[in-house]
């Protein structure tokens, strides 16, 4: 971890933006490592903030249904759940009609295309397999820290994501469709904290055996989309940082966050930024932070 203290020291005062949170799991031993850095400083357990996870959603609440019990889902909902479903990557949906604006596109299995409507479809089809909302199904090894943005309490403990109608974006969701559906929805609208992220993922390997689960997924092969964790394609350029094996997934997040967890080393990577704070296009600051804090976290 000191290496990876001294990496945010010199690197983040010449990024876009200002906090990060970076944790390393240990899974064989069901114990973490944090660090965070926000506006200059280092920050003590005590002013922990809550990251807006972005696209971290996704598997945080699909796929971890899917761990539940895959025998519920159908082959088309495991071709949403995989964003192989032939459905458009993403566009602004309507509040009042966007459940039936979904719902009906055809389910066509395709090749890969990651989508934001493949992931609220695959939403819908499970509430309504489980005649339930997702979040009462998803949230049963979600720590206290980690939770959906409209229960944020305090705005001021999150880091700003951007700028919304000459707003800063603080406490509420970074993504358009999330924050004007003002619903609980499986592409985006999480927060947590380093802590509360990291717990839960601990929980999910010790109730759920989630490392075992994704090794025996392995054994197939693997299209990019596993069991709704993405994977790493290319191990000299992936943006888990190099060092890690062929068995890992994770996922990434538009706000500059990051899970990946190699099964074959049994060690998890978490990265929280806000790295959209005042503009997202330009990704060469985090692509270099992902891929170096990634590098440490495999070689340690």
């Amino acid at each position: 971890m000191k290496e990876i203290k001294n990496f945010i020291n010199l690197e983040m005062p010449n990024q876009h933006f200002d906090s990060i949170a970076v944790s390393v799991i240990d899974f064989e031993n069901l114990s973490y490592e944090t660090v965070e850095w926000h506006e200059g400083d280092f920050v003590n357990k005590s002013g922990k903030y809550y990251f807006d996870l972005a696209s971290l959603t996704k598997p945080l609440t699909l796929a971890t249904v899917y761990l539940l019990d895959p025998s519920k889902f159908s082959s088309d909902m495991t071709l949403l759940l995989n964003h192989r479903a032939g459905l458009t990557s993403g566009g602004r949906i309507t509040p009042n009609t966007w459940r039936e604006y979904i719902a009906d596109f055809n389910i066509l299995e395709s090749p890969t295309l990651y989508s934001d409507y493949s992931a609220l479809r695959a939403m819908l089809e499970i509430e309504s397999v489980y005649a339930k909302d997702l979040y009462s199904i998803c949230s049963y090894y979600w720590d206290e820290e980690l939770l959906h943005w409209s229960d944020i309490v305090d705005p001021k403990r999150c880091p700003i994501t951007g700028i919304r109608h000459r707003k800063v974006i603080q406490g509420i969701v970074h993504d358009d469709n999330a924050y004007y559906l003002k619903q609980k929805v499986s592409h985006a609208g999480l927060f947590g904290t380093i802590d509360g992220v990291s717990k839960s993922l601990l929980k999910l390997d010790k109730k759920n055996n989630l490392i075992k689960f994704m090794l025996d997924g392995f054994k197939n092969p693997v299209e990019r989309f596993l069991h709704g964790w993405d994977t790493v394609t290319d191990l000299e350029n992936t943006l888990a940082g190099r060092g890690c094996s062929a068995k890992t997934f994770g996922h990434l997040g538009f706000t500059g966050t990051s899970i990946w967890i190699d099964c074959d080393k049994k060690r998890g990577a978490v990265i929280l930024t806000n790295a959209t704070q005042n503009y997202w296009y330009d990704r060469v600051g985090l692509t270099k932070i992902r891929k170096e804090i990634g590098r440490l976290i495999w070689s340690s």
